[in-house]
């Protein structure tokens, strides 16, 4: 992970594993610019009501501001880049690891940290049936 340290705050990267079937709820990164680079697996990626499907080596960009979320359509995990500019929610990811907060069950306390992190839900995760593959 790349974070505020190294970049004087510029840019987060954080190297990612998601289980197949996975992803979290739409959510909204309100002060952060987001690029996904997947390396393995693939994820299936809505942003504001548009979907496309990318495989290794494919990348999607989410202006700030902009409701998205991502399901891992694969039967395999995704391993993928998340950058974040400015940097700064490489720490969200930090609070869920130390916490080990789990989609649903711990929502309040993902909700809370979220919210540090100037980010918010909006919506409900998808499924693999929302992408026409």
């Amino acid at each position: 992970m790349i974070g505020q340290g190294a970049s004087g705050g510029a840019i987060s990267v954080t190297d990612s594993i998601s289980p197949p079937h996975s992803g979290p709820p739409r959510h909204i990164h309100h002060d952060a610019d987001e690029t996904f680079v997947v390396l393995t697996g693939e994820i299936g990626f809505w942003l504001d009501g548009r979907t496309e499907v990318c495989g290794p080596g494919g990348s999607v960009f989410i202006p700030r501001g902009t409701p998205h979320t991502f399901s891992v359509l694969s039967d395999v995990p995704s391993r993928h880049l998340v950058i974040l500019t400015p940097g700064g929610f490489e720490g969200f990811f930090a609070e869920m690891a130390e916490g080990q907060f789990a989609i649903p069950d711990d929502m309040p306390q993902i909700e809370e940290s979220a919210a540090r992190f100037k980010m918010s839900f909006c919506g409900p995760p998808l499924s693999t049936d929302d992408f026409d593959r």
